[in-house]
């Protein structure tokens, strides 16, 4: 059974949490604030993590960043759930390496959907030999990409970031996670640089009509994505 571990201070959120997520079938361990969560996770591996972002002591954006700096812990899904809904709040949330953000007050059923949306896309993150997206195609081995059938002319930079958007399909990234992935955590480039290639990666696309994929996500950054 997929178990979720909820990481709140107010026992009445917790209790909401996990009915819900009872109800759709996950198992659901529970902390109170960081420290807690550090000794539950000595014995238990988590599938994802619930975690409020104002805890006593350790605040949970602490605890984002120890588990994401934990080789152990990595890899675990974060979705970081807080009452502070303001844009560089979202941001600095998703800097942490959280997967995703909820703004409280929300209701069960988003929650869930959040959930479920997260741990699909955890399952998905072990890049592909060759990725399709809505028609347009590309091949890691080959180190080509095509827009329904048709070659497209793509600089080596671009490649980099349209391999990870295509290999992260309908997850939101702010600029500096982007910086971190596509260019490398020793590299300094500036924010803006982001946005460069960005619009570069669209022109590419333009002529077939792929460039509607790269979507901005107001407050946030990119998705790419073939929704709408």
């Amino acid at each position: 059974m997929t178990t979720i571990l909820v990481v709140d201070d107010e026992p009445d959120i917790r209790e909401v949490m996990r009915f819900a997520l009872e109800n759709a079938e996950y198992r659901v361990i529970e902390a109170s604030h960081a420290d807690e969560a550090r000794k539950l996770l000595t014995n238990e591996s988590p599938d994802l993590i619930l975690l409020d972002w104002m805890l006593p002591g350790r605040s949970g954006l602490e605890l984002a960043q120890q588990l994401k700096q934990n080789p152990k812990s990595r890899a675990v899904p974060i979705i970081m759930v807080s009452a502070r809904g303001e844009e560089e709040d979202r941001i600095k949330g998703l800097d942490t390496g959280a997967d995703d953000y909820i703004a409280k007050p929300f209701s069960p059923r988003e929650m869930v959907a959040r959930v479920k949306a997260v741990l699909r896309r955890a399952k998905t993150d072990e890049p592909a030999d060759e990725i399709d997206v809505g028609g347009l195609r590309i091949d890691n081995i080959s180190h080509r990409v095509t827009a329904e059938g048709r070659p497209v002319d793509i600089a080596p930079t671009e490649y980099r970031l349209l391999h990870f958007f295509m290999t992260h399909a309908d997850r939101a990234f702010s600029r500096s996670q982007l910086l971190d992935h596509v260019w490398g955590d020793q590299v300094y480039v500036e924010e803006r640089t982001v946005d460069v290639h960005v619009r570069r990666l669209r022109k590419a696309l333009e002529t077939s009509g792929h460039d509607r994929l790269l979507q901005t996500v107001r407050g946030v950054g990119y998705r790419f994505s073939d929704k709408t």
